[in-house]
């Protein structure tokens, strides 16, 4: 396939956390509020003058400092990020918003504002407090949350406008961007997909980690020029798979996965489009902050939720998408030392495989894939067996049904 026209420069907005857009925002007046966690609504972050960046730490070397300060049995997401932070590599912020979700990374703000001690003359860290399960009382508490250690916080130092009006604004440029992304992600349904995997995660990170007011242009552009993109007749790849869990914002992690000759159908992990690129839908006759975090709530799938409608929901959702954009193969993988996602992906990868029936590949994995040797050989292996199954049913005369 011809290559998209913007790749290379969204590739290189992702080398480095504070990019040219960012630059080019802070030049303009607006304020960069770092996040981490879905459970901190992105949308609210983009408000009036503020857009929102999802933090990484791109390029990660040596975490020794972080590891001083957090111990060699965190997260190593958490430890990139505080060693970057100290490095001086998140000065460009001036809000970090952050939710007590995990424990690890509340250990990393914490550390951020304690020992990092970012430069913004105005620089505040916030944290708010997360419910376990979606009922109106926690719905209310987790409104009364934001608005008290989020919103109000912004208006009192940067004078933020925080009315219903400008958060249903917020959510309209936020749905603008879903809607794209959403339409991109539909083609990968396609026998014959008009775009890769790796592909989709660069278009996806991109609208985490840059304000979206100045890429909307180079969004639309780009998915014009998908609607009409001529695919090779052969396909490239070996196999479709799914992939669930953790974060993951190195994006090579994606190129190793298909480089194995494997398209990613679905990204269902964090940082990814499911959920995270779903269209806010409103109402005019209830309050727009509720609406708005009620959502969040709703279509979360973090397995810090324990309740059972909630297991269920990650349970489905994984199985669903696994047969609706074809996928043979589901991928669980977790950054080593993430507690939720440790549990998670042990009991549900097991479940994936012996009661809805699809393959699976179960990993852990370092923060930086790039190194991995060992996840390459695994990820071949994993290709070549969806393959042999393949190849046994079409002996056996079946037929794929996913």
């Amino acid at each position: 396939m011809k290559d998209l026209k913007h790749l290379i420069y969204f590739e290189k907005l992702l080398e480095n956390s504070n990019n040219e857009l960012i630059q080019q925002a802070k030049s303009e007046g607006k304020l960069a509020v770092g996040y981490t966690c879905f459970h901190m609504p992105e949308v609210l972050l983009n408000l009036d003058k503020c857009f929102s960046v999802r933090l990484r730490a791109p390029k990660t070397g040596s975490m020794d400092i972080a590891t001083y300060y957090m111990s060699n049995y965190t997260c190593e997401y958490c430890r990139a990020l505080l060693e970057r932070a100290i490095e001086g590599g998140l000065n460009f912020l001036d809000a970090l918003a952050g939710v007590d979700a995990c424990a690890e990374m509340n250990r990393c703000t914490e550390n951020i504002e304690l020992v990092a001690d970012l430069p913004g003359e105005k620089f505040f860290v916030t944290h708010a407090d997360i419910p376990y399960k979606v009922e109106d009382f926690t719905v209310e508490h987790y409104v009364t949350q934001i608005r008290n250690r989020v919103l109000s916080r912004l208006h009192e130092v940067y004078g933020v406008d925080i009315s219903d009006k400008a958060i249903r604004r917020a959510v309209d440029e936020h749905n603008r961007v879903c809607r794209i992304i959403t339409e991109i992600g539909e083609y990968r349904k396609l026998s014959n997909p008009p775009i890769t995997g790796y592909e989709f995660h660069v278009l996806n990170l991109v609208t985490y980690c840059c304000p979206k007011y100045l890429i909307l242009d180079k969004l639309q552009e780009t998915l014009e020029e998908i609607r009409t993109r001529q695919v090779d007749p052969k396909p490239w790849f070996r196999a479709r798979v799914a992939i669930v869990g953790s974060e993951i914002d190195d994006l090579d992690m994606t190129r190793l996965i298909e480089e194995a000759g494997a398209l990613i159908v679905a990204d269902r992990f964090c940082f990814g489009s499911f959920p995270g690129r779903e269209v806010i839908g409103l109402n005019d006759h209830e309050d727009v902050l509720t609406q708005v975090c009620r959502h969040y709530l709703k279509v979360s799938e973090c397995p810090r939720f324990m309740s059972d409608e909630k297991i269920l929901q990650r349970r489905e959702t994984a199985d669903r998408l696994a047969r609706e954009y074809g996928a043979e193969g589901i991928i669980y993988e977790q950054i080593k030392f993430c507690d939720f996602w440790g549990f998670e992906r042990a009991l549900t990868s097991h479940i994936q495989a012996e009661e809805y029936g699809h393959p699976v590949l179960s990993i852990d994995r370092p923060y930086n894939a790039r190194s991995s040797g060992q996840l390459r050989t695994r990820m071949q292996a994993f290709v070549e067996s969806l393959e042999i199954k393949r190849i046994q049913k079409r002996k056996q005369g079946g037929e794929r049904t996913c």
